[in-house]
């Protein structure tokens, strides 16, 4: 399974949201009064790994979060108790501990992968637009498709015909072939 995840932050800190969309299929977005963007990014996966849970693939447009599985930061702030480093506390524990522990639970079956942002990927898109109306209305919702969702009063998504139109499958080819460089990095 893929989500693609996203946080968004109006002033940071200031109001934020989160949003996660399974292509074609499942989603959710929520709110935080105050929060920073970055922990909006983390909470987006966190969400996502307690709904949908392994296996996945979690497509994310923060370095933040994808850096930490790929180059292992959590093994060194477990190893520090959860210092960092230069043996400050972790920023974030309190989000970043239940998110390494799930992904500890099935390290084989979550991967995380960097796509760039804003930059026309139609789902990291919805991620966003999910994550900035919860961030601007300050509530939240999910389903089991992006049918009746309005994500008008953000534009039009590129790329999708219809919101929740599960015949229009994501444009970026995660399985068998390596996507654009410019697109998609992998961690």
């Amino acid at each position: 399974m893929t989500v693609f995840t996203d946080g968004a932050c109006l002033g940071n800190p200031g109001p934020g949201g989160w949003g996660w969309v399974v292509p074609g299929g499942r989603w959710a977005n929520g709110a935080e009064a105050v929060t920073t963007n970055q922990r909006m990014e983390l909470t987006a996966v966190l969400e996502a790994l307690r709904v949908v849970g392994p296996p996945i693939e979690v497509i994310s447009d923060s370095t933040y979060v994808v850096k930490c599985f790929d180059e292992r930061w959590w093994v060194g702030w477990l190893n520090r108790g959860w210092r960092n480093s230069s043996k400050k506390p972790v920023a974030n524990r309190d989000l970043w501990e239940p998110l390494v522990d799930l992904y500890r639970s099935a390290p084989d079956e979550v991967s995380f992968y960097w796509v760039k942002g804003h930059a026309g990927n139609k789902w990291n898109d919805i991620a966003d637009r999910l994550a900035t109306k919860a961030a601007r209305s300050q509530s939240g919702g999910s389903g089991d498709s992006l049918s009746g969702v309005d994500l008008d009063d953000f534009g039009p998504v590129s790329g999708l015909a219809a919101a929740g139109d599960s015949s229009d499958s994501d444009d970026l080819n995660l399985f068998g072939s390596e996507p654009p460089a410019d697109e998609l990095k992998l961690f």
